[in-house]
């Protein structure tokens, strides 16, 4: 994997540390509440979780990336899984009632740390999101083939997004406090739009990929 692959995954990591759902929140609760210790203790289980989804998402669909890794409409595929995952972050209604409880649910007490009960707890809540797997689902469709399915660069690609993911959810865990009191109602809402434009904008790239010839690409380069 070269440097370009690398930045393109820790970048990939560093964004999904930013999508706003129950994650999110568990992370900065468990961080105030229980200390730094457990909330890298819940996180571990959260990415557990993504590394389940991954192997899922790549085993699963194995059989169907040998068959088309040089067909173009694997990336209007993957796009699509991208773009129709963007349009629901995009235009899911704010929710203001579960987000005021978010935060109220920061000030609650919690008496005492249990590190097996955190882990697991943080490996469920992520599991059990559909739409992470069509998120993971969409990317592996996208990046094994360009890869030309090596199963090393493919292991190292995916372990820098999650080393990416990791790091990122360390400064969260360590300015929690501060992103306790920002993370107000529009604050999220906006966050969550902008995360699924962002999803949309690279589905629509991955779909023009598709239809437009490697040939092309590299004369534009060069002119």
């Amino acid at each position: 994997m070269d440097i370009y692959d690398f930045k393109n995954a820790f970048l990939i990591g560093f964004f999904m540390a930013f999508m706003i759902g129950p994650v999110f929140f568990m992370l900065i609760q468990t961080s105030i509440l229980k200390g730094a210790r457990a909330a890298i203790v819940f996180d571990l289980g959260v990415i557990l979780g993504d590394l389940s989804f991954i192997l899922i998402a790549y085993y699963g669909s194995r059989s169907l990336l040998e068959k088309i890794k040089d067909d173009p409409r694997l990336f209007f595929i993957g796009g699509l899984v991208l773009i129709i995952y963007g349009l629901i972050t995009y235009f899911e209604k704010q929710n203001k009632k579960e987000a005021l409880e978010s935060a109220k649910s920061l000030e609650v007490p919690i008496l005492k740390n249990n590190y097996i009960k955190l882990f697991f707890k943080g490996f469920f809540l992520n599991f059990i999101n559909v739409g992470v797997l069509a998120f993971w689902l969409g990317t592996v469709l996208v990046i094994a083939p360009t890869l030309k399915m090596n199963q090393n660069a493919i292991f190292w690609y995916f372990g820098t997004i999650l080393l990416g993911y990791f790091i990122t959810d360390l400064g969260k865990i360590f300015l929690a406090k501060q992103l306790k009191n920002k993370m107000t109602p529009p604050v999220i809402f906006r966050v969550k739009k902008i995360m699924g434009i962002i999803l949309i904008i690279c589905g629509v790239f991955l779909m023009l990929k598709g239809f437009i010839p490697n040939e092309k690409i590299e004369n534009l380069i060069h002119n």
